[in-house]
């Protein structure tokens, strides 16, 4: 697409230039043209200014630098570069305008005051053609990057996504953890609930033990109380029974 865009702005060129003339070509003239109006009174005044002179119109003063026109066999084109100085109470000047000015298109300058209004009409006296090469489009070479569309320079050519690369270590798993020897030496270091061993345990060395009886404790009895002594009693039957504490 680039190298056919390229022949055909080499081929428009060449038909946009008729007779063999080039489309840069100018006339560069000695003097230009202006119209200066005044908004208060609405008149309108032609006047002329060598390049390089000072025209004073009302309170601007017009200093044209170069102005050009071109060949008959182009389209008309005529402008000059200008300048606009706007004088003060003080006999001080203020630049105001500094650009090309165009005579097909008095609108299209920059010239702004409340009184007075500037314009270009025309350029004069016997001009200078000036020849400059005009800018012409060579077509790429047909090695040349720009030729191929799809080369990774071109202007159109698509962008080809790039796959990012697979890494294998990304994609297999995780392996298990083992725990190292450090760590299986801080589990046997630390103690664990000691668990009494059986009484005839043999690992232990020693002789089996017998199972004794359990021991009996003893408790005292409280003495038994005292009977009371006895009297020999007459076998009288009718003989009065004496209380029991006597004697005591």
């Amino acid at each position: 697409m680039t190298k056919r865009f390229w022949l055909c702005a080499a081929a428009a060129a060449a038909l946009l230039a008729p007779g063999g003339s080039a489309l840069a070509d100018k006339i560069k003239h000695p003097t230009a043209v202006f119209a200066g109006l005044d908004k208060i009174t609405g008149r309108i005044i032609s006047f002329e200014a060598a390049m390089g002179e000072t025209v004073q119109f009302g309170t601007l003063q017009i200093t044209p630098r170069v102005c050009y026109s071109r060949p008959p066999t182009e389209a008309p084109q005529t402008d000059a570069f200008t300048e606009v100085d706007e004088v003060l109470e003080n006999k001080n000047t203020h630049r105001i305008f500094g650009g090309w000015m165009f005579a097909d298109s008095p609108g299209l300058h920059g010239v702004e005051h409340p009184v007075y209004d500037i314009w270009l009409t025309d350029c004069k006296g016997d001009g200078e053609l000036i020849h400059e090469a005009p800018v012409t489009a060579d077509a790429p070479p047909p090695d040349s990057p720009d030729s191929d569309p799809s080369a990774p320079g071109a202007p159109g050519a698509a962008k080809t996504p790039v796959a990012a690369p697979i890494i294998p270590s990304l994609l297999a798993p995780a392996p298990t953890p083992t725990p190292t020897a450090k760590k299986r030496k801080a589990n046997a270091a630390t103690p664990g609930p000691l668990a009494a061993p059986a009484p005839n345990s043999p690992d232990l060395g020693l002789p089996p033990i017998q199972p004794s009886a359990p021991a009996v404790v003893t408790v005292p009895l409280p003495a038994p109380a005292r009977a009371p002594a006895l009297r020999n009693v007459p076998a009288d039957d009718d003989a009065p029974i004496p209380p029991a504490d006597v004697g005591h």
